[in-house]
C-alpha cells in the first residue's frame, strides 16, 4: 500500500499520534528538578493525592485478589493455586501497614514500607494510566513503521521481530510494567509468537534507567554513571542474545496466542518509503482513538489488579527469606564457582549478593556496598540485567497472557546471572 493514498492531513495525524507516544514514553524532560519521562511526572502527580497510597493501595490489592477468585483465574493451573494463596498472605501485609502494628524490621523503610510504597502503588498507578497513551505506540502504526527499519537488526541478533525494539527502549527509559504490558498487547494482537513474547519479556523488560540511578546510588558508583549504563544495557542485551538460542526459551512455541505458526513473509527491500507505507496501513485499519485508548485502558487496568497483590505478598516474603533463613546464601553457591573465575574479590560474598536478586533487584546492592569497586559494578550490572524477580517483574509477567512458568523463570534467572557475571568480569578487569 502506498502513502500516496492518503492525504496530507492524515499523514499529519499519523505523524502527530507517533510523535504523542514517542514524547509520553521516551522523551525525558524535566519538572521540579526531576528528569523523567513525561508518564512518569504524570504518575508522580496523581501519586501526591492526598491518602492515595493508602487509598489506592487497598482498593487496587483487595480489587485483584477479588478479581482472582470471582473471575475464576485463580484455578486454572496448579501455579495459579499456588500464587493465589501467596496472595492471601498479602492480606496480613497489608494490615501491618495500615496499622503500623508488626515486627519492628517489618516496618523498617527498605521492608514493608518499601515494597507498598516503591514498588506495588507506583507499579499499580503506571499501568493503567501508561495504558491510555500506550494506543500511539502500539495501535496506530508506530510499531509497524519502526519493524520494517529494524527487523534485518532484531530478527537475526535476538530472534524477535523489528517492533521488539520499541519494548526495549520503552523499558530502558520507561519501566518493565510499561514493556510488559507493551509485549502482551502485541502478542494478544498476534503480532508476537509465544517464542517472541517470552524472549522479549524475559530479555528486555528490565528496570528503567531511572531504578538503575537508584541502584548506582545505592552502590557508590555514581560517579561513574556513563559507563555503568552503557556496560549495563550492552550486557543485558548480550545476554539475551544467548539466552533466546538456549533452553528453555529456545524451545518455546513459535506460535501465535491462536496456536497458528508464526508466518514467514518474503524478506521486502527496506526502505523509509516501505516502512512508512505499512506504518500508514495499520493506521488506517484502527478502530476510532477513543475505543482503542478506552480497551488499552481496561486492559492496563486489569492487568494491575492482576499483579498488584502478588508484588505485595511474593516481594515481602522474599525479603523475609532473605532476612531470616540461609536459603540465599545457599543459593549463591551456584554462582560461587563463577565469581571465583572470574576472579571477582569477595567471590563469596557477591556471590551470595547476586543471588538475591530473584526476590528483588534492589537486594544485592545492600550485600556489597563496602567491597571493592569492580565488586560493586558486577553486582550493579547483574541487578539489572538478570531481569527476572518475584517482587515486582515476575508477578507483571504473571498478570499477562505470555506463556512461562515458574520453572522457566527460575532457570531463566540462573542462566542470566551467570551469563552476566562471565560477560562482565573480564570487561571490568580491563577498566579497573
Amino acid at each position: 500500500m502506498n502513502t500516496k493514498n492518503y492525504t496530507a492531513a492524515v499523514l499529519v495525524k499519523f505523524i502527530m499520534f507517533a510523535a504523542l507516544g514517542i514524547f509520553m514514553f521516551f522523551v525525558p524532560v524535566t519538572m521540579n528538578g526531576v528528569n523523567s519521562i513525561p508518564l512518569d511526572h504524570m504518575v508522580n502527580v496523581i501519586k501526591k493525592i492526598p491518602n492515595y497510597f493508602t487509598v489506592f493501595g487497598v482498593s487496587i490489592f483487595l480489587g485483584g485478589i477479588a478479581y482472582s477468585f470471582f473471575s475464576g483465574t485463580w484455578k486454572k493451573t496448579t501455579s495459579s493455586k499456588v500464587f493465589f494463596i501467596l496472595k492471601l498472605t498479602g492480606i496480613i501485609f497489608m494490615t501491618m501497614y495500615l496499622t503500623g502494628n508488626g515486627p519492628d524490621r517489618f516496618m523498617e523503610d527498605d521492608m514493608l514500607p518499601f515494597i507498598w510504597d516503591k514498588i506495588m502503588v507506583p507499579v499499580a498507578t503506571i499501568v493503567p494510566v501508561g495504558s491510555i497513551f500506550l494506543a500511539f505506540i502500539t495501535n496506530f502504526g508506530l510499531m509497524e513503521f519502526f519493524g520494517v527499519l529494524l527487523e534485518k537488526v532484531m530478527r537475526p541478533i535476538w530472534k524477535t521481530p523489528g517492533r521488539s525494539a520499541v519494548d526495549a527502549v520503552a523499558s530502558f527509559v520507561g519501566s518493565y510494567s510499561l514493556a510488559l504490558l507493551i509485549t502482551n498487547r502485541v502478542y494478544l494482537g498476534k503480532k508476537y509468537t509465544a517464542k517472541e513474547a517470552t524472549i522479549i519479556a524475559t530479555g528486555f523488560s528490565t528496570v528503567s534507567a531511572t531504578f538503575m540511578v537508584i541502584v548506582a546510588n545505592a552502590l557508590g558508583i555514581m560517579n561513574h554513571w556513563l559507563l555503568y549504563f552503557t556496560l549495563t544495557a550492552v550486557i543485558t542485551f548480550i545476554v539475551t542474545a544467548i539466552t533466546a538460542r538456549i533452553y528453555p526459551l529456545s524451545k518455546m512455541p513459535d506460535k501465535y496466542v491462536d496456536g497458528t505458526p508464526r508466518c514467514v513473509e518474503k524478506q521486502k527491500p527496506i526502505t523509509l518509503s516501505r516502512a512508512l507505507s505499512e506504518g500508514m496501513e495499520a493506521f488506517h485499519a484502527a478502530p476510532g482513538v477513543g475505543k482503542v485508548v478506552f480497551d488499552n485502558f481496561i486492559n492496563g487496568f486489569r492487568m494491575s489488579l492482576n499483579i498488584a497483590p502478588s508484588i505485595l505478598a511474593i516481594g515481602m516474603l522474599g525479603l523475609i527469606i532473605a532476612e531470616y533463613t540461609p536459603v540465599f546464601s545457599v543459593i549463591g553457591y551456584i554462582f560461587y564457582p563463577f565469581t571465583v573465575l572470574t576472579q571477582t574479590p569477595d567471590a563469596l560474598l557477591s556471590a551470595k549478593a547476586v543471588s538475591t536478586s530473584i526476590a528483588e533487584m534492589m537486594l544485592p546492592a545492600a550485600f556489597v556496598v563496602d567491597t571493592p569497586v569492580i565488586t560493586r559494578f558486577m553486582v550493579g550490572i547483574v541487578s539489572v540485567s538478570e531481569i527476572l524477580f518475584f517482587s515486582a517483574s515476575i508477578p507483571c509477567i504473571m498478570g499477562t497472557a505470555i506463556p512461562l512458568t515458574i520453572k522457566d523463570y527460575i532457570i531463566i534467572w540462573i542462566e542470566r546471572v551467570i551469563l552476566s557475571i562471565l560477560i562482565a568480569m573480564p570487561i571490568l578487569h580491563l577498566i579497573f
